[in-house]
């Protein structure tokens, strides 16, 4: 919970310190954000403690694709392009996120590259979790830890479960051609 800055892509993002900043901002996500549905306010309040709050500007790049970072991001306010380089070289745009969307997640977890960059389009402020916090939770507030593991678990299955379920339909449209 030291309050130290991350190193990475984050270099070039304003730094706001500790997220306990904009718990309010925060709180007001638990019934948009399906990252903090089964997290009460005391839950968020002692999240918060362990986040690190940036700030970037319309067009900064907040995670680069193929970096190798280990945190996960929650989109406090604003909107979040999420692109990917084709086998082209093109840029080619994803989706569009926004307050209450959490990103990164699988980097977090596993220590592998960026799959993807994300780019804000407005002003966009973001509270990060990092790997060695994530550790931290575990371990000083196992409930609250737990109740974040088990969310970011089911998150990534339900997005495994939907890009199956879209790989499963692009299969079958060139099938029938």
């Amino acid at each position: 919970m030291d309050d130290e800055p991350l190193t990475s892509s984050l270099e070039s993002l304003e730094y706001l310190g500790s997220a306990q900043g904009l718990l309010d901002k925060i709180e007001e996500l638990i019934g948009h954000s399906p990252f903090f549905e089964d997290l009460t306010h005391e839950d968020v309040g002692i999240l918060c403690s362990y986040l690190k709050a940036y700030k970037a500007l319309p067009g900064q790049e907040i995670i680069r694709e193929g970096d190798l970072d280990d945190f996960m991001l929650l989109v406090v306010s604003g909107s979040v392009n999420i692109v990917k380089i084709d086998s082209h070289g093109y840029l080619r745009p994803m989706s569009i996120v926004r307050a209450g969307a959490t990103l990164g997640e699988m980097s977090m977890i596993d220590g592998e590259p960026r799959f993807a960059s994300c780019v804000a389009i407005d002003t966009t402020v973001i509270a990060i979790l990092n790997r060695d916090d994530m550790v931290k939770i575990i371990l000083d507030h196992t409930t609250i830890g737990a109740k974040v593991l088990i969310k970011l678990i089911t998150m990534l299955s339900n997005r495994l479960r939907t890009t199956s379920a879209q790989l499963i339909e692009y299969m079958e449209r060139t099938d029938a051609v």
